[in-house]
């Protein structure tokens, strides 16, 4: 189940630091199962209750990218949204994602160089209250004037 803001765009004139956006998301094992397949990262961590048990995790976790994943849909989906190309990331991961967790993703407006069209977004995922990743984004923002 997704709870998603509305989706579009919001051009470069229109942004302002402290936006803000976010989705969450019930991340299911037919999730981890597909991201494993595109992936090809078929770790037995995040695909084998037996292996992942005998982890430091104690059981099985969602590939850390598929968790960024839904960083990347808060940036193209809502802010700023359709037509915004991603420049760089950082990623911290600080907890793990587990099946039938509900991650909430957030993006934050933190710089804007409305001349060179460059936004600068804090980002983190969180399970209730735990911060399971964090990090920055830089992403080349769509303008009015260009269409």
């Amino acid at each position: 189940m997704l709870d998603n803001l509305p989706r579009g765009t919001i051009v470069i004139e229109e942004l302002e630091v402290g936006m803000t956006r976010h989705l969450e998301k019930t991340v299911t094992d037919r999730d981890i199962e597909l991201f494993a397949e595109v992936s090809t990262d078929r770790n037995p961590v995040h695909l084998d209750d037996d292996y992942a048990r005998d982890t430091i995790f104690e059981g099985r976790i969602a590939h850390g990218m598929l968790t960024a994943g839904l960083i990347s849909a808060v940036i193209g989906e809502q802010l700023p949204g359709h037509g915004t190309v991603y420049l760089g990331q950082t990623l911290k991961f600080m907890a793990p994602v587990r099946p039938g967790d509900r991650v909430r993703a957030e993006v934050v407006v933190r710089d804007i160089d409305t001349r060179k069209r460059r936004v600068t977004l804090d980002t983190r995922c969180l399970v209730g209250d735990t911060i399971v990743l964090k990090g920055e984004a830089n992403v080349l923002a769509p303008s009015a004037k260009f269409d």
